[in-house]
């Protein structure tokens, strides 16, 4: 019984691990494309860095995600 529960744990591990290993690729290449230089100043570039660092390796493949525009919904005070 413990060998099987050991072999889903490290199968859950290998997926933590790539999953961080991806992120940080993806993160990486945010930087090499200079998105870090400066604070977002619109929800596109903040949307723009979020898809980047999603698409990890992906990016090294040509893939060049970008959102061009959004429009989010201020909440309004309660009257």
């Amino acid at each position: 019984m413990r060998g099987g529960r050991r072999s889903s744990m490290g199968l859950a591990g290998i997926v933590a691990v790539l999953l961080f290993v991806w992120l940080i690729i993806g993160a990486v290449a945010a930087g090499q494309r200079h998105y870090y230089d400066s604070a977002p100043t619109n929800c596109a570039s903040t949307g723009t860095i979020a898809v980047t660092i999603f698409a990890g390796p992906l990016n090294y493949m040509g893939v060049n995600p970008k959102i061009a525009d959004c429009q989010v919904d201020l909440p309004q005070p309660s009257p």
